[in-house]
């Protein structure tokens, strides 16, 4: 029988999944887009880096010391869009732009498929590509 972790355990086992980590990075953006808590995505973007070998092995992947890329994580220091993008391709994502549905309302501009920025990944998991959100 195996024992129960913490709701932490279980969500990094989980993000070890490409497909579900990438599902994960999609909803932390679009929450971002919605209300702009920019906190929110960075947490979400650490977890799933910590699923992915953690900060040392990502900041050693990307040429930067750990100690930044915690900082940019916690929100600490606002993350270049260069820098942000390397973290992305270490972990084998890419931003993708897709037009934003005409919408009256946040509601429904949080509800509006497809979201402005998508995360994909390729089968192979060696190369991203855009994916197509219908």
């Amino acid at each position: 029988m195996r024992e129960m972790g913490n709701w932490h355990e279980y969500l990094t086992e989980r993000l070890t999944n490409p497909e579900k980590a990438r599902s994960y990075l999609n909803v932390s953006l679009e929450e971002y887009q919605v209300d702009g808590d920019l906190p929110f995505f960075l947490l979400g973007l650490r977890n799933v880096v910590e699923a992915h070998g953690g900060i040392p092995t990502l900041a050693k992947r990307i040429g930067i010391v750990p100690e930044e890329l915690s900082e940019i994580l916690s929100g600490e220091v606002a993350p270049r869009f260069d820098t942000f993008i390397s973290i992305l391709t270490a972990l084998g994502y890419r931003l993708s732009i897709a037009p934003l549905a005409q919408a009256n309302s946040c509601i429904e501009a949080a509800n509006a498929e497809p979201p402005i920025l998508q995360l994909g990944r390729s089968a192979s998991g060696t190369k991203t590509v855009p994916t197509e959100h219908q």
